[in-house]
């Protein structure tokens, strides 16, 4: 009988959970409309900054069709006041929140692990200047800070040669997300290092004279994988969830782009008269983030040395 390497086993106990498996269908179908939904938009001839006058009303920019606005031309109905279609505001709008949130989760993990491992261990001096670094960091108000630093921090971004507007906004938000964020991980790689590091397979690699940097990240940092993929997948969209908060608040990505938040925050004016605006973005945001949750559930437990399956 041939035995089954450990990623073989986590992706069997994966496919067997079929909550897990749903959502990474969805998920799938998410990140392919983010990176084909533009092009896809465009084909079909819909577009999210194009004004569709003869979709609202001349007075007030009332949508002229019930329900928002919907039809076969605009499926998802229209923005009132503008005429813009909906559906293609969604399609960029997942891209950008996408694309903020992953590259955010990608250097938190990126910053998490590194800080964690050598403050984990190395100890002494270092671990406690670590430590107290990360102290200071979670001590900040994050929200406020970030509302208080965006037209500094983006102004900048962009003096460094970043392109004014909104890739100078987003580069922003994927920075300060991830250099407030990687504390929490680090702490939780710190805890896993500790315990590692007094190994046999650590002090057999040291007894064979292994550089530091081999054992870090040859002979540790593969051990630590379960922890950092469940943290991932729960972060991720917890930056999803924030980046809408942001934008709702004003501080994030810039008209005429749209995001989720920027979509909810339009749609709170018109709620009481067409609430699709508001129930539209917010489903689909709400779809995103549960199955983030439940993927890392779900991997959490398939990645459990005791777990029976």
């Amino acid at each position: 009988m041939v035995g089954r390497s450990i990623p073989q086993i986590i992706w069997g106990r994966l496919r067997k959970d079929r909550v897990a498996m749903v959502c990474l269908v969805i998920l799938a179908a998410y990140y392919t409309i983010a990176i084909f939904g533009p092009f896809v938009a465009g084909f079909v001839g819909i577009d999210p900054y194009k004004f569709d006058s003869s979709a609202i009303s001349d007075l007030g920019g009332k949508p002229v069709l019930p329900n928002g606005g919907i039809s076969w031309q605009h499926p998802l109905g229209v923005e009132w006041g503008t005429g813009r279609d909906i559906f293609a505001q969604l399609l960029f709008g997942l891209r950008i929140s996408l694309v903020i949130s992953t590259c955010a989760t990608f250097l938190t993990v990126v910053f998490g692990v590194f800080f964690g491992i050598v403050a984990g261990y190395t100890g002494g001096k270092t671990d406690t200047i670590l430590g107290r670094f990360m102290d200071l960091i979670l001590a900040f108000p994050f929200l406020l800070i970030v509302m208080a630093l965006s037209g500094v921090l983006t102004d900048r971004l962009t003096a460094l040669g970043v392109p004014q507007g909104n890739a100078s906004r987003i580069l922003y938000l994927i920075l300060v997300m991830s250099v407030f964020g990687w504390p929490y991980l680090a702490r939780i790689v710190r805890g896993q290092v500790l315990s590692l590091r007094e190994r046999e397979f650590v002090e057999a690699a040291l007894s064979m004279g292994a550089g530091r940097r081999r054992i870090l990240f040859t002979e540790i940092l593969p051990n630590l994988w379960a922890p950092i993929l469940v943290y991932a997948t729960l972060t991720l969209p917890s930056y999803i969830g924030f980046e809408a908060v942001l934008s709702f608040l004003g501080v994030g990505v810039l008209p005429p782009d749209v995001t989720f938040g920027s979509m909810l925050a339009q749609s709170v004016t018109y709620f009481n008269v067409v609430p699709l605006y508001l129930f539209i973005p917010g489903t689909v945001l709400v779809i995103l983030v549960v199955s983030f949750n439940l993927l890392g559930d779900a991997l959490r437990d398939a990645l459990d040395p005791k777990a029976v399956h």
